[in-house]
């Protein structure tokens, strides 16, 4: 009997120790997942699309020779400086492959120096060699090594998902066999231990097969306070974010790759559940449609991406860090911040816009201030150049349920916005439906 105990017991130990070797190699492919390529693969993403923008700086900067355009450049090359060092703080990060990147983006603003310098003592044509050789050049270095680097991530996420899958498939095979060991000396005893380490690895197994096959939501439905239970928490916050990105890729603006409704929906109503302090800030474009036709529309997608930047720049340097951007459709936005921010964002997103917008018009167009085209029943008539109107709704005087609510007073208000001739930002401040009392700063036209 006690050789048989004993026997059970090393079983046991020997079950145990297997299992959580196991799980322990889980947890750590999951922390790489999470912590490691995802977070790698959206932020290289994110700086190919900043060098190419400085990309697109540098080559109308060439053409058109403006100090502004140039400012943009370097504007864009600090946001890839900060994104490269958001990369180098991540654990396990590549350093010696980061510090390359970090070296080709200075070679590359380098060339670029060296163009400028050409332009200024007038040799355009030196200049736009240059451009043509050395920066393109520089640039498909440092966008391939980008473009490796977010595949390489996305590779290393596949297969630690099916290392994972092939260690919880071992790990069951093997912890079934000691423990039918076990049962041979003592079937009760090893019963239980059995139940619990056994089908706590096929719920893992099981997991691990829904989530390689997109199923980011399955429940292995595991609450345990042990280490099992720890690793089934990591697992569902795993899926969570999983779905998050999955959705949010698809919901995502292919122009702006700003999240789009249903990521605009989901944090409304999260923030509105959470009772937190919200601003509500619906963003169109005035004027939109007459410059589309008239430029065409490839002009308007870059006025699209620019008032995107201009989002983004406003937020960063204005707003709250946990403010939220999306791209709804066409020239439709939403910006959701606090209140106690939302008329310094405003009045920043305005006055970018003013400043930066009227770039993309030509001479004529900006000295006339106007431009020509039809409106909606088909007479030509003279608009003017694009503003911004700006509809803020908040909770500070009533409360919103869901985000239809709080988009239905928004729309309302934007109307209104878009009535004034220039851009602004208007803030509701009704306590109800009733009583329209709109808000609007005071500022140069």
């Amino acid at each position: 009997m006690l050789i048989g105990y004993a026997v059970l017991v090393l079983v046991s130990i020997s079950v145990v120790f297997f299992a959580l070797i196991n799980l322990y190699r889980i947890n750590q492919l999951n922390n790489f997942i999470v912590n490691g390529y995802i977070p790698i693969h959206e932020k290289t993403e994110e700086m190919l699309e900043v060098l190419l923008a400085q990309d697109n700086y540098e080559k109308r900067s060439l053409i058109l020779r403006r100090k502004d355009l140039r400012s943009l450049f370097w504007e864009r090359s600090s946001e890839f400086k900060n994104l490269l060092l958001s990369l180098k703080e991540l654990p396990h990060a590549d350093q010696f492959l980061f510090s390359q990147i970090e070296k080709l983006h200075t070679q590359y603003n380098d060339i670029f120096m060296k163009e400028l310098h050409l332009l200024k003592t007038g040799s355009h044509a030196a200049a736009a060699v240059i451009s043509n050789t050395e920066l393109k050049n520089a640039l498909e270095k440092l966008s391939e090594i980008l473009r490796t680097t977010s595949s390489k991530a996305q590779v290393l996420r596949d297969a630690s998902m099916a290392e994972i899958n092939d260690l919880g498939g071992k790990a069951f095979q093997i912890t079934i066999i000691l423990c039918m060991s076990g049962v041979i000396i003592g079937a009760l005893f090893a019963g239980i231990i059995t139940y619990h380490i056994s089908s706590s690895v096929h719920k893992l197994q099981k997991a691990t097969i829904e989530f390689s096959a997109g199923n980011f939501q399955y429940n292995p439905g595991i609450h345990t306070k042990d280490e099992i239970g720890s690793l089934a928490d990591a697992f569902l916050a795993m899926g969570k974010r999983l779905k998050n990105l999955e959705d949010m890729y698809l919901d995502a603006s292919p122009l702006t790759r700003l999240p789009g409704g249903v990521a605009v929906e989901s944090v409304m109503n999260q923030r509105l559940k959470g009772g937190n302090p919200i601003a509500f800030c619906v963003l169109d474009l005035d004027n939109f449609k007459v410059y589309n036709d008239y430029y065409g529309y490839a002009l308007g997608n870059e006025v699209i991406k620019e008032t995107a930047r201009i989002l983004e720049t406003a937020t960063k340097t204005k707003g709250s860090s946990d403010d939220f951007l999306g791209h709804i459709d066409g020239d439709d936005f939403v910006v959701i911040t606090k209140p106690d921010c939302m008329r310094e964002v405003c009045s920043e997103i305005v006055r970018l816009f003013d400043q930066q917008i009227p770039q993309f018009y030509d001479k004529k167009a900006r000295e006339n201030g106007s431009i020509q085209g039809k409106n909606r029943q088909g007479e030509t008539m003279q608009f003017p150049l694009m503003t911004i109107s700006i509809a803020i709704v908040t909770n500070e005087h009533r409360t919103f349920v869901n985000t239809l609510e709080a988009s239905t007073v928004a729309a309302e208000l934007k109307e209104y916005a878009k009535r004034i001739p220039k851009s602004i930002f208007v803030v509701d401040k009704r306590h109800s439906s009733g009583d329209f009392q709109p808000h609007y700063p005071e500022r140069k036209s």
